[in-house]
């Protein structure tokens, strides 16, 4: 994975850790991770919402 190793991946997370703190950090996650289950709702859906007609 680009090169980078168990060592490396664990020095970035406590630089992350240090930075944003472990609250701000779940939540950046949490955003993360709705944002990619939103994505994948949208594209899933895409091609059934153009059939249902629209309310005016």
């Amino acid at each position: 994975m680009f090169g980078l190793g168990m060592p490396e991946l664990l020095v970035i997370l406590v630089i992350l850790i240090l930075i944003f703190g472990t609250s701000r950090l779940a939540s950046l996650g949490k955003g993360l991770g709705e944002g990619i289950r939103n994505f994948k709702k949208g594209i899933k859906d895409e091609d059934g919402s153009d059939d249902e007609p629209k309310a005016s």
